[in-house]
């Protein structure tokens, strides 16, 4: 990832609307299985500032290990008895194998070209114990490629088939597969496909502050996504993919 993007992650992770909603819908599909099954260890893989896996750590009271290749991201990961960082390639994690109850990849998958996301996905596989829980979240749908896509280094985008084919050919079975961010969609289509074309503006973060009515007008969208998910609903088309796996006996 462009390591500038670092700068204004710190905080758009605790405070901007994407992240809280994100996280939301995260809680609400994880919750559940969390708490039927024994996770006690969990690498987060492309881990970015480490906010991520520090709020899961205080969730459920797991330990976990953020790794990610780009110093920028490591150095700002807080230590501590839970929170372990490792700067390291996701693709070759310095890691025994099945020593993992969970692993965690957020936006990371999509900074591989096409075709060599299935190095991380072995990878995961990996160092999975038998049964361990895989979740993946991915930028959705080539159309949806932005400003911020080329900011950030985006390389590829996934369909729903696509992302769920690779986890099966690397071993996993999968669970769950939804699309998100879903009620903004039409937003997002006219801001990316005509507005940003029309600007003609260079690559641009898009993790910047927006004013406090409009965070609260766009996190609501995602909360309604959140409740749904949660409730076993799953969305047919968004901005993003969610997918839950388990590694096979």
């Amino acid at each position: 990832m462009n390591p500038a993007e670092f700068v204004t992650l710190e905080q758009a992770e605790r405070e901007l609307w994407w992240f809280r909603g994100m996280r939301r819908m995260l809680y609400g599909m994880l919750d559940p299985l969390v708490s039927s099954r024994e996770v006690t260890r969990v690498l987060e893989a492309g881990s970015g500032t480490g906010h991520m896996a520090l709020t899961l750590a205080q969730r459920y009271g797991c330990s976990m290990v953020p790794v990610d290749l780009a110093w920028e991201g490591i150095s700002r990961t807080r230590k501590s008895s839970k929170l372990l960082p490792v700067q390291a390639d996701i693709k070759a994690c310095p890691f025994r194998g099945a020593s993992f109850d969970a692993v965690l990849s957020l936006d990371a998958l999509v900074h591989f070209a096409r075709g060599r996301e299935v190095l991380a996905l072995k990878e995961f596989a990996r160092v999975l114990k038998p049964g361990g829980l895989l979740l993946l979240r991915v930028s959705a749908l080539n159309v949806l490629r932005s400003r911020h896509s080329e900011f950030t280094g985006e390389r590829q985008r996934f369909t729903r088939y696509r992302l769920t084919r690779a986890a099966r050919d690397c071993g996993f079975r999968v669970l769950r597969c939804t699309y998100a961010n879903t009620l903004l969609f039409p937003v997002a289509l006219v801001r990316f496909r005509l507005w940003e074309p029309l600007m003609r503006r260079p690559p641009a973060t898009g993790t910047g502050p927006v004013p406090a009515w409009l965070d609260r007008l766009l996190y609501l969208p995602l909360a309604l996504e959140a409740s749904l998910l949660s409730q076993g609903f799953d969305l047919p088309v968004g901005q993003s993919l969610i997918l839950i796996a388990e590694k096979g006996e």
